[in-house]
């Protein structure tokens, strides 16, 4: 059989690995190829990249000779880490419907794994707890990273056994407010307050008990966490901003606004940088932005503009 080339009559695929360009458009230097990726030899500028690895090196499992994986990671967010068994309701796993008396004995079998789900009290409370927590991260807009950790910390909670008499929505509430004291996630106490399904003497006294017995590394909150959001929320020019940062992180480095509610001090900051650059603004929009009262906000002002005062 005589042999012919395949690209005669044919054609193949592109492989994305070279371009017509033989010089470098910058610095009309040489081009040279390396891993799929066309640089310059003098600038280094990457002229083209080839996206597909057709040499990915295979999954290693070292934990075992078994090499299977099926199913989602792992998730500390669930009670059972997402190794749970659902039943479905009219389809099959491939989309087709069922048929009557098929979906009659499903239900059965439904109620009885909702009746053998939970394998104790704790498991039920912790279930519990981690659906409050999946509810209140998805109200206040957070990552999943902090529905994680919440998670963690309310499992935390529960072994040390923390959790007996206590409110559980109380103590999921805390959890999301915790990781976001101990992260870079700027939420107030009340904004996590209005987001639960309990009180605000659940919450605070819940997060009171986690600080005391786990010891959380929780930095103090400085007021200028808070002023871009206040900002936004009230909509002034993006100059009141810095002005803002710049007051508060004055009045931080002289001491004024240690041991004060920071999101009331920062809309205090907001309004003294407004009449500063003679911008309007009305008081109790800044003081629902900040949540708190529009006599906490003139309290604060006060005192950042008396302190300037005596400084001059």
């Amino acid at each position: 059989m005589a042999t012919r080339d395949i690209y005669t009559d044919g054609f193949d695929e592109s492989a994305g690995k070279t371009i017509a360009a033989t010089e470098c458009p910058e610095c009309d230097g040489d081009l040279r190829t390396e891993g799929g990726e066309i640089s310059c030899t003098e600038c280094g500028l990457i002229v083209n990249e080839y996206h597909l690895d057709h040499a990915a090196a295979p999954l290693d499992f070292p934990e075992g000779p078994d090499r299977e994986r099926t199913g989602a990671p792992l998730t500390a967010a669930r009670h059972d880490r997402g190794l749970s068994t659902e039943i479905g309701f009219r389809v099959d796993g491939k989309g087709n419907r069922l048929s009557s008396e098929r979906r009659t004995h499903l239900g059965r079998l439904r109620r009885e794994h909702t009746r053998a789900k939970w394998r104790s009290k704790a498991e039920r409370n912790l279930g519990h707890g981690c659906t409050e927590i999946a509810r209140l991260v998805s109200a206040l807009d957070l990552d999943r990273s902090v529905r994680e950790q919440a998670s963690v910390l309310f499992r935390s909670a529960q072994s040390e056994d923390l959790l007996r008499g206590r409110s559980i929505e109380g103590f999921a509430a805390a959890s999301v407010y915790a990781v976001c004291r101990c992260t870079d996630v700027v939420r107030t106490l009340g904004e996590v307050v209005e987001g639960a399904r309990c009180s605000k003497s659940a919450v605070t006294n819940a997060y009171r008990v986690l600080n005391a017995e786990l010891d959380l590394p929780a930095p103090p909150q400085r007021p200028r966490e808070f002023v871009a959001g206040q900002v936004s929320a009230i909509g002034v020019p993006p100059e009141i901003e810095r002005s803002a940062v710049e007051v508060a992180e004055a009045a931080w480095e002289d001491g004024v606004s240690i041991g004060v509610h920071p999101a009331g001090f920062a809309a205090a900051c907001v309004e003294v940088a407004c009449r500063e650059q003679e911008v309007k603004l009305v008081q109790q929009d800044l003081a629902e932005a900040a949540s708190v009262s529009p006599v906490t906000v003139r309290t604060h002002r006060d005192t950042i503009e008396g302190q300037r005062e005596g400084e001059r």
